[in-house]
């Protein structure tokens, strides 16, 4: 099963564009980890028609907040829909489980003791300041982390948070995971 993980990061914000649409927004990088091939890859905007035939293959695509944030954006650039491939949104995952949200940095430091490597608004500002490779390798820590979330919830049916000196589990069904959707998958594009 090929399975890409990914993330993405943006030229604005939320306030920058006056609503909280994520289709609001500009991408700026998507990072991409490749199960075909075990690569990582970042995309900038002007690359994306490279990025599409990679997703066209791809039997799940996994992401941390990605059918609310990360799909419905690479949607407004891709020239069919992203969501007729089947989707493992961790953040849903764990929402369902725990009947909250957290932070990808509070799971990556319960479950893999690890955290983030900086933070969306200082990928901001690098972007702003044309630090693109900081952009890049910041959001390819965050496909890694994601990744490995990933790999550690379909090997032990959880995630983790860190409660101050307590760790508490978080159950994650991954039964479907592995699963490739029987769903006729309709791109636009001609692979």
């Amino acid at each position: 099963m090929r399975v890409i993980v990914f993330d993405i990061e943006t030229k604005n914000i939320f306030q920058d564009v006056g609503s909280n649409d994520p289709t609001a927004l500009d991408i700026s990088v998507v990072g991409v980890y490749d199960s075909a091939d075990g690569s990582y890859r970042a995309y900038l905007e002007e690359e994306l028609p490279q990025l599409w035939p990679v997703f066209e293959h791809a039997d799940a695509l996994v992401g941390y907040n990605s059918d609310y944030f990360d799909i419905p954006l690479l949607n407004k650039y891709y020239p069919g829909d992203l969501t007729k491939i089947k989707s493992i949104d961790l953040l849903v995952e764990i929402r369902k489980s725990l009947g909250r949200r957290l932070k990808l940095d509070q799971v990556a430091e319960g479950t893999l003791g690890m955290h983030k490597s900086g933070h969306g608004l200082q990928a901001l500002t690098w972007w702003k300041n044309g630090e693109i490779e900081k952009v890049k390798k910041y959001c390819l820590d965050d496909v890694r982390l994601t990744k490995e979330l990933y790999d550690f919830a379909l090997t032990h049916n959880k995630l983790m948070l860190k409660d101050g000196s307590r760790t508490i589990d978080i159950p994650i069904d991954t039964s479907g995971w592995a699963e490739k959707s029987t769903a006729s998958l309709t791109h636009t594009l001609p692979f």
